[in-house]
């Protein structure tokens, strides 16, 4: 008989591996005004550009739903894990120089290497893959009224996260007028505030409950975007950007607590949240991108401020679900 799984071990160890995510995704998006300016291009085209990277991360949901279900969540998050680092070596093979004299070939590739050696190891302390892994359950969740509003709720609180990391060092560079280095600076600082708050997740659901957390945070979200969008120095743009990454931390994991909760399957509700939210990773860099060449980026940065406002509106969607018997009186 199997034993049981070390599962304080595996929650450290998928904690890590999001922030290995995490690290990846800063190491080529804090590269961006460095690309754009080596291939000349336009914030709509850069929008397009990015589209493509959003069309994979729609497209995949599904599928890595269907195969936690099918053989775990291990095999699973190291495929998933080493495919991204992997990833950042075409960007890499691009010419190009940023701050501090680091090529982007040197730091992608590295990134690279480093990234795949650590999702390996750390993919070796995750749970079994019997451990979660449901062969005979559904591979798909069935949409419903509760798991489509908080689809919404996601798709928010998605477009929004994506959009500052996607438009953040551009904006600082473009539009405030920092270098290359202040600018992904920015980046920098999103993410981190956004790790922090992401690990004080929990504690504050189970202290404020988690419709509370969830308005709390897409107003701080709207709150900070607003104030690096009407900054004109590097320092209130930072600020800005710490304030939208303590509020938007919590938001998108907020949306898959709740649809674990909600759905027959838990691996497959999971994942058909997590489909719709990426719709707002599909639709943000074209539209902003796209608002940026008609408006300047500065205004078209506004939609985000919307986002965050309405996932505070839709903050009930996530409340906790009342056990039968609380319902019943």
């Amino acid at each position: 008989m199997e034993a049981a799984p070390d599962v304080r071990r595996a929650r450290w160890a998928i904690t890590a591996i999001f922030a290995l995510n995490g690290a990846l995704f800063a190491s080529a998006f804090a590269r961006l005004p460095a690309i754009q300016d080596r291939t000349g291009i336009s914030e709509g085209q850069l929008g397009l550009a990015l589209l493509c990277a959003m069309l994979g991360l729609l497209s995949s949901q599904p599928v890595a739903g269907a195969l936690v279900s099918r053989f775990g969540s291990r095999p699973v998050a190291r495929a998933g894990a080493v495919g991204y680092a992997l990833g950042l070596v075409p960007g890499a093979l691009s010419e190009s120089f940023g701050a501090l004299g680091v090529s982007v070939v040197t730091h992608l590739s590295a990134a690279a290497v480093v990234g795949t050696l650590l999702a390996l190891a750390l993919s070796r302390l995750l749970l079994p893959p019997g451990a979660d892994a449901a062969p005979e359950g559904p591979r798909f969740a069935r949409p419903t009224r509760a798991l489509a509003l908080i689809g919404v709720f996601a798709i928010c609180a998605v477009l929004s996260e994506g959009a500052v990391s996607d438009w953040a060092a551009i904006y600082l560079n473009d539009e405030v007028g920092t270098g290359e280095g202040t600018a992904a600076a920015g980046l920098a600082v999103f993410s981190l505030t956004m790790g922090v708050g992401r690990l004080a997740g929990d504690r504050l659901s189970e202290a404020l409950g988690p419709a509370r957390l969830a308005r709390g945070s897409g107003s701080l979200g709207a709150v900070g975007i607003a104030l690096a969008l009407l900054a004109d120095t590097p320092l209130v743009a930072l600020a800005g950007f710490a304030l939208a990454g303590l509020g938007l931390a919590a938001l998108f994991p907020l949306a898959l607590r709740a649809a674990a909760a909600r759905g027959d399957s838990p691996g497959a509700a999971v994942a058909a949240v997590s489909a719709m939210g990426y719709i707002g990773f599909l639709a943000g860099p074209p539209t902003i991108g796209g608002l940026a060449e008609l408006v300047g980026l500065r205004a078209a940065l506004l939609v985000v401020v919307a986002c965050c406002s309405l996932a505070a509106g839709l903050a009930g969607a996530v409340r906790a679900p009342q056990p039968a018997s609380a319902t019943a009186r």
